[in-house]
Formats: C-alpha cells, sequence, structure tokens
C-alpha cells in the first residue's frame, strides 16, 4: 500500500464516491456543516487566504428563491435536497488578512492595491476550498452535488453582492434512490502525467 490514508477512507472520499442526484428527506444539521467547515479551513490556499464564502439556504422561502435561477435539469434536485449551499469568492478576502501578513508581507503589496489580483486570487483560491468543502461533505458521510448550472448574476444579485462572486451550488444530504449515474471515464496515469 503506497497511500497513508486507510483503504475505507479513499473509498469514502474518492472511489465510492458520486455526485448524486437525488437525496432523502434525512435533515442536515448546523453541527454537521460546522464540524465540516472546521475540517476544510486548515486545508492550503495561497498565503493561507480563505476566500471562500457559503451561504445555507435553508428556508423554504430561500430555496424558491434560488430554484427560480438553476437550470432547468437542476431545478428538481436543488428544490428536493435536504440541504443546499451556495459557495462564492469573497473578493475583498483580504480584509480579513492583516493578522496573517506579519508571516506574508509580500501579500500587502499583492491583494491590498489592485481589486483584478484580489478577483483572481479569490477565483483560484476560492475554487480550491470548494473542492475541500465537497470532500469534507463526504468525510462527514454525506453526499453532495456541486453544480454550476444556474444563473451567476441571478445568483449574485439574489444572495451576495458586487464583492462576491459565486462558484457552485452544492446540494447535501444522504442519497436517495438511484442517486448516482455510473461513473465517466477518467484519464489513465499514463494519460495525464508526464515526467521531465
Amino acid at each position: 500500500m503506497t497511500l497513508a490514508l486507510d483503504t475505507a477512507a479513499q473509498d469514502l472520499l474518492f472511489r465510492e464516491a458520486h455526485t448524486a442526484n437525488t437525496f432523502s428527506d434525512e435533515p442536515v444539521s448546523e453541527e454537521q456543516m460546522q464540524a465540516v467547515y472546521d475540517l476544510i479551513k486548515l486545508a492550503p490556499t495561497a498565503f493561507n487566504q480563505s476566500p471562500l464564502r457559503i451561504v445555507l439556504v435553508r428556508s423554504a422561502e430561500a430555496r424558491e428563491r434560488l430554484v427560480s435561477h438553476m437550470a432547468e435539469g437542476n431545478q428538481a434536485k436543488t428544490a428536493a435536497a435536504p440541504l443546499v449551499a451556495i459557495l462564492a469568492a469573497d473578493n475583498e478576502f483580504h480584509e480579513e488578512l492583516p493578522a496573517l501578513l506579519p508571516h506574508f508581507p509580500q501579500a500587502k503589496e499583492l491583494f491590498f492595491s489592485e481589486r483584478p489580483v484580489r478577483e483572481q486570487s479569490a477565483a483560484l483560491n476560492g475554487a480550491l476550498q470548494a473542492a475541500y468543502f465537497i470532500l469534507g461533505i463526504r468525510a462527514a458521510g454525506l453526499a453532495a452535488g456541486p453544480m454550476t448550472g444556474f444563473d451567476f448574476a441571478g445568483v449574485q444579485k439574489e444572495f451576495l453582492d458586487d464583492d462576491h462572486t459565486p462558484l457552485m451550488v452544492v446540494n447535501i444530504g444522504k442519497p436517495g434512490p438511484d442517486a448516482f449515474y455510473p461513473r465517466s471515464p477518467r484519464l489513465s496515469f499514463e494519460q495525464a502525467v508526464t515526467t521531465v
């Protein structure tokens, strides 16, 4: 065995995990979501920045507003999922960085001057954190259904502001009947990796 993570954990996070398209009606608690966040916040990003912002959509009224912005093929599953999260990148994440600046003096020059630099960094590192979020959901024994099929401008206007850019919407819960499509093929090591 060449991986330190045991086989059961590898299966939970990767081999047996699939994007869920249906969910049971078992609720997802605030405590579960806090445990997920407390785990994934420790994963690496550039300068330890944390641009990911998470909006948990719990109320029926907010869910209805969100569903209206989802692509047609994503509406029913978003309406039925026990919990839905909107993941966004905070383009003003640098306001939370001052405590880190003694360790990263170059961050001040990079992030405090130009908004386009912050937006690029927030998009990249927010996407990294979104991937960690999906793994955190799986680590909690839940299934994730991440989606980018929605009206980004509509979701931003409805739930965020001009300083936050939507990244994805994630349905969360225990998988329901016929939740998973067959696994699509992936590239082999030889197809994806080059050694120089």
